[in-house]
């Protein structure tokens, strides 16, 4: 009896293995949320983190993304860094710039710096490949979006919090003062508390994976600038600012998740 229940664990251990490395990776959710839900028509914002294109997440697979996220129909598409796991091993640059440019958004496509986009190698193409793929990259600065409705948004972008240098005043100070809603993008959750102080209403970070792997009863493993906030909403002061950190598309180190499904967040935003 007891081998019995030893060869069964030794399966189901198997399976559970098998399930982290080859299903839970390319099992995409989406995750919709609709805020200021009082006010008018929407905005729809679609943030994408961590794609960390490799060998283990590949272009076949980028591409269907593209096809997922166009299928939305977004008005305005957020990425929020850390587009290659080690750009120095692995470097389809024309193929990832080809599938970007696919993404449609009515509004625009802005994007900031995540650590492994100034590591790796990927510092001297990152920007380049961005603009090729009509994405605006935002470092510490900002643009102000009058919407179809008369109602301005402004988004702003922080440097990378790792390697970068970020700087909330000189982002803020594209920030006019007429605007209706303000959205921050930045890699690094853990940087929501240089904001708290300030008048933006939505913070968007990616960076932990949401731990990438968690399995019950053990806390799941966190990394630099995302030990406070891992994963999923957070109020950040008493004025109704939110932070949302998006649990990221690829892997890091490991090629595995478990029950930390690679996601899309939505943001239907009224105005």
């Amino acid at each position: 009896m007891l081998v019995k229940i030893v060869l069964l664990l030794i399966i189901l251990i198997g399976l559970l293995i098998g399930y982290a490395f080859k299903v839970e990776p390319k099992m995409t959710v989406v995750h919709s949320y609709d805020l200021n839900e009082d006010k008018g028509e929407s905005v729809k914002v679609v943030q994408l983190s961590d794609i960390q294109v490799s060998e283990t997440y590949t272009i076949e697979q980028l591409n269907n993304l593209v096809e997922k996220v166009n299928k939305l129909s977004p008005d305005m598409i957020v990425f929020t860094g850390d587009l290659f796991e080690n750009f120095s091993m692995f470097q389809p640059l024309q193929e990832v710039t080809n599938s970007l440019s696919n993404l449609e958004a009515t509004i625009g496509k802005y994007a900031i710096w995540g650590n492994r986009d100034y590591g790796g190698g990927a510092a001297r193409v990152y920007e380049p490949l961005l603009r090729d793929s009509g994405f605006t990259l935002l470092k510490n600065s900002g643009v102000n979006v009058q919407l179809s409705n008369g109602k301005k948004l402004f988004i702003g972008g922080l440097d990378d919090g790792l390697l970068g240098n970020p700087n909330v005043d000189h982002m803020l100070a594209y920030m006019e003062n007429d605007t209706d809603y303000e959205i921050v993008i930045m890699h690094e959750p853990d940087m929501a508390d240089f904001l708290k102080d300030t008048s933006i209403d939505l913070l968007l970070a990616g960076h932990s994976h949401g731990g990438q792997i968690q399995i019950p009863f053990i806390k799941s493993i966190s990394t630099s600038l995302a030990e406070k906030y891992n994963k999923g909403f957070y109020d950040i002061n008493n004025n109704g600012m939110q932070l949302y950190v998006n649990t990221g598309i690829g892997t890091s180190r490991i090629a595995a998740r478990f029950m930390v499904p690679p996601e899309i967040s939505v943001f239907n935003i009224h105005l």
